[in-house]
């Protein structure tokens, strides 16, 4: 995450956090990369959904990213993947997204990667392979190789290269290059003519502009309400024994702790409601509903229930509302209103829809895919 909001990955800026409005950054990589970069800031994801959705936006392509699990409103963003004239996914896994997609390409992990990782305190390491790319080419090149199909020239011959470029064109960066980690074992950015081994500590003394600027915003509470339909308020989380959506840990032994998510509730509202430890209990809100074992517990307070998303199945995220905050479109997973009952069946109809799916796009992989 650090690395790749690092040089460019935010719609509203470029490499280095120049910002795309400022004609002044635009012009150094429009000479750089030969093309008019638009002084408009692209789509956030929750917008590219919505325009998917519209017919506006026609095509995306993902790089490690599970949008179909990890996003909430999860019918509306499998909608706008179904709603795309052309997905291409690329990962290690055939993910849920991957599912969409037109064209799956296979992606690398760290142990094959050439090039260098940042983290979150800025510093940067190189990372060299201790096996060849098990697909036979890193995503870079599949980058490169495509855009040269689609007319626009990529002739970098490695990650030093392409680094070399970032340098080049990023202040932050100036000093960059895999010789110079090579030679200093890690820095971290700003690296440049004024700081040659890095900037372990930034903005000693004060900050680059001065005095530091600060903004007054004012507290914005969430539209969601509980009310007699959906009195209990869901929040959404992970648990230790898998990462994130599982892509990685549920395909380890790490399910022989944590094979499925499940829905904690207070003993006092499991008791209003007749739920005990282990039944199956169908989760409904505004959006959707689901069917979840119940974990009685008093780790959660009265009136709130918790689960995890960690499992594709669940359905967790069908539940979850598509607001986010105004800044930043970050989804709002920690509070949605939510009712639970005892279930009378196993699956609900998005369950249902789901395995459906799955198995109808299983039969499409060749025999031991």
């Amino acid at each position: 995450v650090q690395g790749s909001c690092d040089v460019g990955s935010f719609p509203h800026e470029l490499p280095g956090y120049a910002s795309i409005v400022v004609p002044e950054n635009r012009a150094v990589f429009n000479d750089a990369w030969g093309v008019e970069i638009d002084a408009e800031p692209g789509y956030r994801i929750p917008q590219m959904f919505d325009l998917a959705r519209s017919g506006t936006f026609k095509g995306m392509y993902i790089q490690g990213e599970d949008f179909a699990q990890s996003d909430p409103d999860t019918q509306n963003v499998e909608a706008a993947l179904r709603s795309l004239e052309f997905l291409v996914v690329q990962d290690q896994f055939l993910t849920e997204t991957a599912s969409f997609a037109h064209v799956f390409l296979p992606a690398t992990s760290f142990l094959e990667k050439d090039g260098i990782f940042i983290n979150a305190e800025r510093r940067m390491n190189r990372v060299r392979p201790v096996t060849k790319p098990l697909p036979g080419k890193h995503e870079w090149e599949a980058v490169q190789e495509l855009a040269n199909a689609l007319g626009y020239p990529m002739h970098y011959n490695s990650t030093a290269e392409i680094i070399d470029e970032l340098a080049a064109t990023t202040q932050l960066f100036a000093g960059l290059s895999h010789a110079r980690l090579d030679e200093l074992g890690s820095a971290q950015w700003p690296i440049n003519s004024d700081a040659p081994i890095g900037t372990p500590i930034m903005h000693v003394g004060n900050f680059v502009r001065g005095k530091g600027l600060f903004h007054t915003t004012g507290y914005q509470p969430t539209t969601e309400r509980a009310n007699r339909k959906f009195p209990l308020l869901l929040t959404t989380g992970r648990k230790l024994y898998q990462y994130n959506v599982g892509t990685q840990t549920r395909r380890t032994a790490n399910n022989t702790v944590l094979e499925q998510d499940t829905l904690e509730i207070h003993p006092s509202d499991a008791e209003l409601r007749g739920i005990h430890d282990g039944d199956w209990v169908s989760l409904s809100s505004r959006m959707g509903d689901t069917v979840l074992a119940a974990e009685v517990t008093d780790r959660v307070a009265p009136g709130v229930v918790y689960t995890t998303f960690h499992h594709p199945n669940s359905g967790t995220n069908v539940i979850t509302t598509d607001q986010s905050d105004w800044a930043t479109n970050c989804p709002e997973y920690k509070v949605t209103a939510v009712e639970v009952r005892p279930a009378n069946h196993l699956r609900a109809e998005w369950q249902e829809n789901y395995v459906q799916f799955k198995e109808s796009q299983r039969r499409l992989l060749p025999a031991g895919g």
